[in-house]
């Protein structure tokens, strides 16, 4: 398995990848969808514009997985990371979140910061595994016109609409 660096030449290789990624949160709230190559490459336009470093786990020439860093001072955060189902529990998502890791300490931080869906059970178990434990912020906003929240989320004694 080999880590390379996405630049504007080999973006083409992880736009399946962010149109499938997609679709998986689209899922975790129980929107079917299907994916959605022309956003895809215009995410992945942005993100490169942006400086963000991206990663790609590449097999035999198969683009297996993909992870996008953004930095903030010596901040990082990884705002996707994202494996094909017939790659997962292969070692390949820490591969790329080793990059992230990496990356952090370079910039002379000790951490990784992450977004993750309520729902992506995966991704808490696998950051869990990771050791990261400590909840830094949660995202609260209005209902989106037509949105209907269907189950709730406590956090201490509060109740949120999820």
């Amino acid at each position: 398995m080999d880590i390379i660096k996405i630049d504007g030449s080999s973006a083409g290789r992880v736009v399946p990848l962010i149109a499938a990624f997609r679709v998986t949160l689209r899922g975790y709230k129980g929107i079917e969808s299907g994916p959605d190559l022309k956003q895809a490459e215009e995410e992945i336009a942005e993100f490169l514009d942006k400086g963000y470093p991206v990663y790609a786990a590449v097999q035999g020439g198969d683009t297996a997985g993909y992870v996008v860093c953004r930095t903030d001072g010596p901040c990082v955060w990884v705002e996707h990371i994202f494996v094909r189902e017939e790659y997962r529990r292969r070692g390949i998502a820490s591969l790329l979140f080793k990059q992230a890791e990496d990356l952090a300490a370079r910039l002379g931080d000790d951490t990784v910061y992450n977004f993750v869906h309520p729902n992506n059970e995966g991704m808490i178990a696998f950051l869990r595994s990771r050791g990261y434990t400590v909840l830094n912020m949660l995202e609260i906003r209005r209902p989106w016109t037509g949105e209907t929240p269907t189950a709730k989320v406590r956090v201490n004694d509060t109740e949120f609409d999820y």
